[in-house]
């Protein structure tokens, strides 16, 4: 059963903050080569939020929403490799749209993914750039 939530760092289990942790590591530095470092202190900041897309007690994906003051930036979206071509990245972004409506929200989104971040209403707010040697582009929804 697919479910989603929004929990604070306070509010994660240890169980689920190291299955997020583990699916970032996976995804972001193992399978698309880019050695960072994912644990960057934000998790833990008091407006953070994050996003948990649950398939039964498994993590299925993830996403984090940081309080950048003026606005809310949108990261480290995520679907497990075993949960993808299900349109579940969709629940998970509509679900962290939903979840901060009083300011705009930006995000830096792999450049090939920007048609799917327009899907949300997000538009390019900025010149392409690399980061970590994957093009990614600045994008704002703008409440």
């Amino acid at each position: 059963m697919i479910d989603v939530a929004i929990s604070s760092f306070d509010d994660l289990t240890p169980k689920t903050a190291y299955a997020l942790w583990q699916l970032r590591q996976e995804v972001f530095v193992v399978e698309q080569d880019c050695p960072y470092l994912d644990l960057d202190g934000r998790d833990l900041e008091p407006g953070t939020r994050h996003v948990v897309l649950t398939d039964g007690d498994r993590l299925a994906g993830t996403a984090r929403i940081l309080d950048d003051g003026d606005v809310w930036r949108i990261g480290r979206v995520v679907l497990a490799p075993s949960h993808r071509g299900q349109g579940l990245a969709d629940v998970i972004m509509k679900a962290a749209v939903e979840a901060v409506t009083d300011r705009d929200i930006v995000l830096d989104a792999q450049s090939p993914l920007a048609g799917w971040y327009a899907k949300f209403g997000f538009v390019k707010d900025g010149e392409e750039f690399l980061e970590d040697g994957i093009p990614h582009t600045p994008m704002r929804l703008t409440r």
